[in-house]
């Protein structure tokens, strides 16, 4: 259900779950890093959108940035649109539908006590069901500001709330779009910053972008699941795309779950 909080500097924003938004907004800190920065003028694209919160920073961190925010389930959608109608001032586009490398209906996994983590590739949590527990432990010792107090819990019952978060998972179906005819619908020149954090779905991103629109992207960050190679695979394919300025590292608190941030600048 809808609700509302107050981000810990005063920004208000719609969301699903409270403390879950100041978990995004944290995250919005932890993208914008080695090099990584948005200017005036800017295009933002946002896949994996969620309820907005990196669109709504995206446009305060300068004049006239324009913010594509995509976000295919529809209870999550319904909040991301609130929050371009109230306080995106015109600047924050929304897309009730996720990208991918083609033109599909999909079926995703949605967890209503941590919509966050709703994905079009639930295999990565089940093929190693510790995963999720040990995620949810890192971020219990390195919680965001204005979280401090989850270092009080102890962190053996860090398994019961991975099993809460989980449970009563739907599955919805949902639309697929790829990067390039979103670029050719919306009459896209430059995009500054290319945001990718799609819970496992973002080698289909990349594969979704044609050749004579690569260059017409300045610089990403993407958070990658490093499953069967992939972490090498998207630096090798970045690379040779243009992106010569490349870092990779994990979150703080999030070392041992596979999962990695990759910062690319030409």
């Amino acid at each position: 259900m809808m609700t509302k909080t107050t981000l810990n500097d005063g920004t208000p924003v719609f969301c699903l779950r409270k403390p879950e938004a100041k978990m995004l907004d944290h995250h919005v800190d932890g993208y914008l890093q080695n090099g990584i920065s948005i200017d005036d003028n800017a295009i933002v694209f946002d896949v994996g959108a969620n309820v907005g919160v990196f669109g709504i920073r995206a446009i305060q961190k300068a004049k006239n940035v324009n913010a594509y925010c995509f976000e295919p389930i529809p209870d999550i959608f319904s909040v991301l649109k609130k929050n371009a109608e109230v306080y995106g001032n015109g600047q924050i586009h929304v897309f009730e539908f996720g990208v991918s490398d083609k033109n599909s209906d999909a079926s995703f996994t949605y967890f209503p006590n941590t919509p966050a983590l709703s994905t079009l590739h639930p295999e990565q949590w089940e093929n190693d069901p510790s995963a999720f527990s040990k995620a949810v432990k890192g971020t219990m010792k390195n919680p965001p500001e204005g979280m401090g107090w989850m270092r009080l819990i102890p962190s053996i019952f860090s398994g019961i709330i991975a099993y809460f978060l989980v449970r009563g998972r739907k599955r919805v179906d949902c639309k697929l779009v790829p990067l390039s005819e979103v670029i050719r619908n919306e009459n896209i020149e430059q995009i500054d910053l290319l945001k990718i954090d799609c819970e496992g779905a973002e080698w289909a991103v990349l594969q979704g972008i044609n050749d004579e629109d690569w260059m017409k992207i300045k610089s990403l960050v993407i958070e990658v699941h490093d499953i069967d190679g992939r972490l090498e695979s998207v630096m090798e394919l970045l690379n040779n795309r243009g992106f010569t300025k490349l870092h990779k590292e994990s979150e703080v608190g999030l070392e041992d779950t596979g999962m990695f941030n990759i910062f690319a600048l030409r």
